[in-house]
């Protein structure tokens, strides 16, 4: 079964607000073996809707539409889908109450705007919304289900949970899809492509090979189609194996995870802790951390020493080896990681000194010159790094290497 998403609203295209609705959706639909062709994002226009809906309906099964369900006069969306659909609207009841009662809960006069939101498809079942004002709708016509839900990412999370995916399990799909991953670290897209490309061109038509990169990592995602899911799991399974057996060590996990991830995992089954001393990174190494749940308990700490003062008293660097090296170099590397793992009481410590730019950079030490120190359970290992890009994208390459560089590192440890 095939589904298409559109999101509707101007925030979306001008970059205001970025569709996490459309990547949520997919992964739900994904679970229901209803599988996303295309995700198209318009203006909350009528002639915009109605081409998409019709060219929605020429090619999925399921249409669903996020947005433009609101009370203001520039929602134009359940005018022009009573226009699609050549219905009606019809007043209920139910909806009704329900939105007064959000307005009176928090003491405030509903607008009259807000009574027009109790006006639903006459062709549509209503999907009650608990969460907020406008309700969700079903509708089933020519054979195709349309499905149309606020944009307001809770609210429609919860109607799609809760009011819309009950009614799509209900609906089967001949073709199944079945998924493995392999993450890679420290390899580049195109050498990992060359090292496994006699494997992928054996691979049957069913299957797709689908290259992920990122910064420092490439993620594999292997796609085998089919109806017996039996036997594609079997065949996934053997496909991933032979990919896996190719690429060797650089392969750190083959569950759909990020690097971070891994690392927290290991790090806490080896009952290992973890400390950060960043200058260049400002912070964002703890930052990729700590977001991953679980964290907490492999993540003792970090110190964001961006001044030479900082990196004296809190870290212990040496005010000799600053005024010997200067802030950006090994030596001060070295000591900004030990310091962090001794005064943090941790096993392992990860620490970044350069110049991210767009100034601050001389003929010696340009824009991009990094140095990483990770201070381990037996030695200190460093390395120099000369990024070429802008600020951004030098900070996310050196936190990239800073994680590979610890990973190595604790592998090696661990005799791995």
């Amino acid at each position: 079964m095939k589904a298409e998403i559109i999101t509707i609203g101007d925030e979306i295209l001008l970059g205001q607000i970025v569709d996490t609705n459309s990547a949520w959706l997919g992964q739900q639909l994904f679970d229901l073996q209803i599988h996303v062709q295309q995700i198209t994002s318009i203006t909350d226009s009528e002639s915009h809707i109605l081409q998409a809906l019709t060219a929605a309906q020429s090619r999925a099964d399921v249409i669903i539409c996020t947005g433009g369900l609101g009370p203001t006069k520039d929602d134009v969306t359940k005018a022009t889908v009573a226009k699609f659909f050549n219905t009606t609207f019809v007043h209920n009841e139910e909806v009704m109450v329900h939105v007064k009662q959000i307005f009176e809960r928090f003491n405030r006069t509903m607008p009259a705007m807000n009574y027009g939101q109790a006006d639903v498809l006459a062709n549509a079942e209503v999907l009650f919304n608990d969460w907020g004002t406008a309700p969700g709708m079903w509708v089933e016509h020519e054979g195709k289900v349309f499905i149309f839900l606020p944009g307001v990412p809770f609210e429609m999370k919860n109607l799609m949970t809760h009011r819309a995916i009950p009614k799509l399990k209900d609906f089967h799909s001949e073709e199944k899809l079945v998924l493995r991953y392999i993450l890679t670290v420290g390899i580049g897209e195109s050498h990992l492509a060359e090292m496994i490309a006699d494997i992928e061109d054996s691979f049957p038509d069913q299957v797709h090979l689908a290259y992920l990169p990122k910064i420092g990592m490439v993620r594999l995602r292997l796609t085998v189609s089919g109806k017996d899911v039996e036997q594609l799991n079997l065949l996934a399974d053997e496909l991933q194996e032979q990919l896996i057996a190719r690429i060797g060590n650089a392969v750190v996990s083959t569950e759909d995870i990020s690097f971070e991830e891994v690392l927290i995992k290991s790090f806490v089954a080896d009952n290992c802790t973890l400390a950060t001393a960043e200058s260049c990174t400002g912070g964002n190494i703890a930052h990729m951390i700590t977001e991953v749940a679980g964290a907490s308990e492999m993540f003792e700490g970090g110190i964001v020493s961006y001044s030479n003062q900082v990196k004296v008293s809190q870290l212990g660097v040496s005010e000799s080896t600053l005024e010997a090296f200067g802030a950006v170099s090994e030596e001060t590397a070295v000591e900004m990681a030990k310091g962090a793992k001794e005064r943090l009481g941790t096993s392992y410590a990860v620490a970044t000194t350069g110049i991210a730019g767009p100034g601050g950079g001389s003929e010696e030490k340009p824009v991009g010159t990094v140095w990483i120190a990770v201070a381990g359970k037996q030695e200190v290992q460093t390395k120099l790094f000369r990024f070429h890009g802008d600020r951004h994208i030098n900070i996310e390459r050196a936190t990239a290497q800073a994680f590979l560089m610890l990973w190595n590192l604790y592998r090696q440890e661990k005799g791995d």
